[in-house]
């Protein structure tokens, strides 16, 4: 009972579970009917089904639908991605308890013993539904590999631990691996074509808004700087202001490019948004002392993935618009 207590204040301040579920089952969404929409596989086939002779017409759609598969490739990402922070909060736990010593693990309400029970029976969990019930368990499990070569720093943490851009590219490709369980369901259910532009953009629409995130969150003032490595004190805070600027755009572009088809209207949506978080790349670069990047960068988010979620449901309810 003290342990599921310890973790709950875990939980609370670090990983909160029910926001953080919500997220996963909307990223599952967003990549799953993008991918579907851009497919041609419009409304008519998602709401179809065949009754089965004794059964209801619940039960019907829920097999024929594969609803349990779309419930356990949410929860998947949830999942993998609560796993990501523990494993990040072992990581940095010496550094944390310098500079950070408030949060539930430095500060001892929480214990690392906690922690590894809880992630070791997550993890189990996961991969035994993904086992039993997944067609692509084999992404799922490259998926874990790869995250657990991340927790040890691909054995290499001596030269990995002292370079903030070498811990980037070999640790945010795992987004990528994510959106790729998850396109790789929706393929198999739908026996849709593997290599296409399509499925390409969808693999990086939620790659770029986390390299920006994880860029920006890292970017201070100067008089903000601290002992914590962050990338605007390795290259200063205009030349990382610039290329989020760049990555921002680029991002908008594989969105321009998946939303097209389904809404015009969106992409004015995700024009003026990116217009607007480019003008406070543009204000921060000129006072960053008034307020964190990462703030604007956050809402800006927020709002794109708020818009690729009403295109989708805009689309199914009324067509393109």
């Amino acid at each position: 009972m003290e342990r599921l207590k310890r973790l709950n204040i875990y939980f609370k301040e670090m990983y909160p579970i029910v926001p953080r579920l919500g997220l996963g089952v909307m990223i599952f969404l967003e990549i799953y009917f993008i991918v579907l929409l851009n497919h041609g596989v419009g409304k008519d086939t998602l709401l179809s089904y065949h009754s089965v002779e004794g059964q209801s017409a619940f039960y019907s759609f829920f097999v024929q639908h594969d609803i349990l598969g779309m419930l356990i490739c949410s929860f998947t990402v949830f999942s993998f991605l609560l796993w990501l922070r523990i494993a990040d909060d072992f990581k940095d736990y010496e550094l944390d308890k310098r500079l950070f010593a408030f949060r539930p693990l430095p500060s001892g309400r929480v214990t690392k013993t906690d922690l590894r029970i809880f992630a070791t029976i997550l993890i189990s969990f996961t991969l035994l539904l993904n086992f039993l019930f997944m067609k692509n368990f084999i992404f799922c499990f490259i998926l874990y590999t790869y995250g657990s070569l991340m927790a040890v720093w691909f054995f290499q943490k001596h030269k990995i631990a002292k370079s903030l851009p070498l811990a980037l590219v070999t640790h945010n490709p795992v987004q990528i691996l994510l959106n790729l369980y998850v396109i790789s369901y929706t393929i198999m259910k739908y026996k849709l074509p593997v290599f296409d532009i399509t499925n390409f953009m969808a693999v990086l629409t939620l790659y770029f808004p986390a390299l920006i995130w994880e860029i920006s969150r890292k970017i201070r003032a100067p008089e903000e700087e601290t002992e914590y490595v962050t990338y605007s004190k390795l290259f200063g805070y205009k030349k990382c202001i610039r290329f989020v600027f760049i990555l921002t755009w680029v991002d908008i572009c594989t969105n321009f490019i998946l939303v097209w088809r389904l809404s015009r209207l969106s992409v004015l949506l995700l024009f003026l948004n990116a217009l607007w978080c480019s003008y406070c790349f543009y204000d921060y670069a000129k006072s960053p002392g008034r307020y964190r990047i990462v703030s604007k960068v956050e809402r800006y988010t927020y709002i794109q993935e708020s818009l690729m979620i009403l295109t989708i449901v805009g689309f199914l309810l009324f067509g393109r618009i």
